[in-house]
């Protein structure tokens, strides 16, 4: 079994999916804390979590992480992470303090978590989102990946821990790449997938 969390900012919490080799199997639920989070985790005992939040700040003085830059050359685009002092300075950033909370508590648990980003995964498995919105683009990659289980209502939070979780899925089946610390699956070959 493998989980993936979306991190969210104080208000809007955590969205956490299980999948096990056949589909999805927990959530996605919706959780405030970090506590909330590893209590709900816990009994699944996850091989691996994949967490859709930077693990860690861009070195004091840098507007971003070298990860990250080789992950928006190779795959797609992404915001990058500043030094500790500009994500301190900036509320919008809030939700990646949030994610250091995170992986904190589950390093004190004892769970094993790498960093992931969701629309990395989607481009792999479905292409590059161009104009198509979002949401669109998000659930026809999920559909088309043929995943067991996933709820007909499904925000994006909820598709965005369900890539997560998948994500986790492929790192621990070897059917990942990385970018330093982010983990990025290869294009899936299933249901009209992409090789």
């Amino acid at each position: 079994m493998w989980a993936g969390v979306d991190v969210g900012g104080r208000r809007k919490g955590f969205h956490a999916a299980a999948v096990d080799g056949r589909g999805v199997i927990g959530g996605p639920a919706r959780l405030l804390t970090p506590g909330d989070v590893v209590a709900w985790l816990r009994p699944l005992r996850p091989r691996l979590i994949a967490v859709d939040s930077p693990r860690r700040p861009a070195p004091d003085g840098r507007r971003s992480r070298a990860d990250e830059r080789a992950l928006a050359r190779a795959v797609c685009s992404l915001r990058y992470t500043p030094d500790r002092r500009a994500l301190a300075r900036n509320r919008y950033y809030e939700w990646i303090r949030h994610g250091f909370e995170l992986y904190a508590a589950l390093a004190r648990a004892g769970l094993r978590a790498v960093e992931c980003f969701p629309t990395a995964a989607w481009t792999r498995w479905s292409g590059p989102r161009g104009r198509r919105p979002r949401a669109a683009w998000s659930a026809r990659a999920l559909t088309r990946l043929g995943v067991a289980g996933v709820p007909s209502r499904l925000g994006q939070d909820g598709r965005d821990a369900i890539a997560a979780a998948l994500t986790a899925h492929a790192c621990g089946r070897g059917r990942a790449e990385r970018f330093g610390a982010i983990v990025v699956p290869r294009a899936h070959a299933g249901r009209g997938g992409r090789r």
